[in-house]
């Protein structure tokens, strides 16, 4: 167990760049992670875990002999921790090595379109999980899976449900391989009520709440469907709507 006492350690500056950039987290390889529950959740779906960062180390699991271990004060960890109220653990793990496949084996995806909020991706993954869903892909203009605001909603997702980023000319040609259809979340004349659709394989795609699914996603849309509501309601959230549909697939 190392001792760091100063906010200016190349690490501390290591998990703020981490901790604020996407683009500095794919050069290093590496993304960050808070809170012990999370660590216990990379270490029991066997994620690779590079460093953990902790103000009390005897309130850590057991750790493999490779993972680097750093005990800092409370200042220090405050300084670098994204959270307000920081839980006291902070570790970094090695970013998956996800290139995308030539063909989609599984049964049911979530294609999200647009989708900024890294709130909204990471309630959707989370749920994806937990409806048995076989992946994400996420289309340009998704908020960044490996943030840490994405991350922290998965609620431990991101270990167990495999997530991919391709552009709408990939996605084509994978679901051409695949043979998977794609129903969008959207009103055209080919509309399904949801309740109707053959979901026995599928992929589902949902968009943004303020545009919904871009032109040349629903160009893609095998069909689209509907989640019945009150009439005076005109759109859910991203990740509600997510919900229903990931719901009706598993149901």
């Amino acid at each position: 167990m190392e001792t760091i006492t100063s906010r200016a350690n190349p690490l501390m500056t290591h998990i703020r760049k981490l901790s604020s950039s996407g683009s500095y987290r794919r050069q290093q390889g590496e993304f960050l992670c808070d809170s012990p529950k999370l660590l216990r959740e990379a270490l029991l779906w066997k994620a690779e875990v590079c460093t953990v960062l902790c103000t009390e180390p005897d309130e850590l699991p057991p750790l493999d002999e490779a993972i680097r271990c750093v005990q800092v004060p409370q200042e220090v960890m405050a300084s670098v921790s994204p959270m307000k109220t920081p839980q006291g653990v902070l570790f970094t793990c090695r970013l998956p090595r996800k290139t995308l496949p030539e063909k989609l084996t599984g049964k049911h995806y979530m294609v999200l379109d647009g989708v900024q909020d890294p709130g909204n991706v990471g309630t959707i993954w989370r749920t994806a999980d937990a409806f048995a869903c076989d992946g994400l892909l996420l289309l340009s203009g998704c908020a960044d899976p490996y943030s840490v605001k994405t991350v922290r909603a998965s609620m431990g997702a991101v270990f167990r449900c495999p997530v991919w980023q391709c552009s709408v000319q990939e996605l084509r040609g994978l679901l051409m391989n695949s043979r998977l259809p794609l129903y969008g979340a959207a009103l055209r004349e080919d509309t399904l009520d949801v309740r109707d659709a053959d979901y026995s394989r599928a992929a589902l795609a949902i968009g943004s709440e303020g545009r919904g699914l871009s032109d040349e996603v629903l160009a893609l849309c095998d069909k689209t469907i509907r989640i019945p509501m009150s009439e005076r309601c005109e759109s859910l959230n991203a990740a509600i709507a997510a919900t229903v549909l990931l719901w009706e697939v598993y149901r």
